[in-house]
């Protein structure tokens, strides 16, 4: 699963945000689908500039995502490079745009459900329950640190 960040969080987020007050959304289409309408939103980038780098790649994201390298620094890897940054792997992208991480169909509100990778609704609610979930790794992590660094107090005696 994807490291939690609130870079990542914010941006599963505000694409949902996005998609549910009718963002562009077009499964096939670079700059439109699930992973390039939340490349749109970390990125900055138009969905015409997403096509533009993507088109010069591999293909699809989930091939640009396994043949991704930090090093090269092509157009497409520039993409692939700020949905890393955000706490993404290859793994992620595949099961972004497929909607498929088991770990997070299963805490869809109302249980394990498959969702359809082209459904704009799917879409939202997918990113959103990732977004809470990376947000609760984030939550427990400052709780576990916090915990760690608070003074043990003496017991008292009877």
């Amino acid at each position: 699963m994807a490291l939690p960040s609130t870079t990542l969080v914010d941006a599963l987020r505000t694409t949902a945000d996005r998609l549910r007050n009718g963002a562009r959304y077009t499964w096939g289409r670079h700059g439109h689908c699930n992973c390039g309408n939340l490349a749109q939103t970390l990125t900055g980038f138009s969905a015409a500039e997403i096509e533009r780098y993507n088109l010069s790649g591999a293909g699809e994201w989930t091939e640009l995502a396994q043949d991704y390298c930090d090093i090269s620094r092509a157009p497409e890897a520039l993409v692939l490079h700020k949905l890393m940054d955000a706490g993404l792997t290859p793994t992620d992208v595949h099961h972004l745009e497929f909607l498929t991480d088991k770990a997070v169909l299963k805490n869809l509100p109302g249980g394990f459900r498959w969702l359809e990778r082209n459904q704009r609704e799917d879409v939202i609610l997918y990113f959103e329950t990732l977004a809470d979930m990376l947000e609760q790794k984030l939550l427990d992590a400052a709780l576990r640190q916090e915990l760690a660094a608070a003074p043990v107090m003496p017991a008292m005696a009877e």
